[in-house]
């Protein structure tokens, strides 16, 4: 039987995530490595303030960190901060691993 956990951050990785800019930045900045929010704006084609707030969700669900050079913001992806979500998948993968395994006794004892 597996117990439905929700491993701690997982949440706040899942709602980060959730939205197409936010991962395609925070795919971005995982490929390219550290980009500065110039760099992100061109890329993610919305406005400056909008990338911004995209990176203080991703901040907040620990997938960025960022530092400060001069004027300038730096960010870099933190892929360990994955962690709670691929623990979530793994709790889902085994519930359903378990429920065909059910199910695969089942068939097998209604047609041997």
């Amino acid at each position: 039987m597996v117990f439905w956990v929700t491993p701690a951050n997982a949440h706040f990785v899942f709602r980060a995530l959730s939205d197409p800019t936010r991962r395609a930045i925070f795919e971005q900045l995982t490929r390219q490595g550290e980009q500065t929010v110039h760099a992100l704006t061109h890329y993610a084609g919305v406005s400056q303030p909008a990338v911004s707030k995209h990176l203080t969700v991703l901040k907040r669900a620990k997938l960025v960190r960022h530092r400060r050079e001069g004027r300038e913001t730096h960010y870099r992806a933190q892929p360990e901060a994955l962690a709670p979500m691929v623990d979530w998948l793994n709790l889902y993968g085994a519930f359903w691993r378990d429920q065909f395994d059910q199910l695969e006794n089942l068939l097998k004892r209604v047609d041997p």
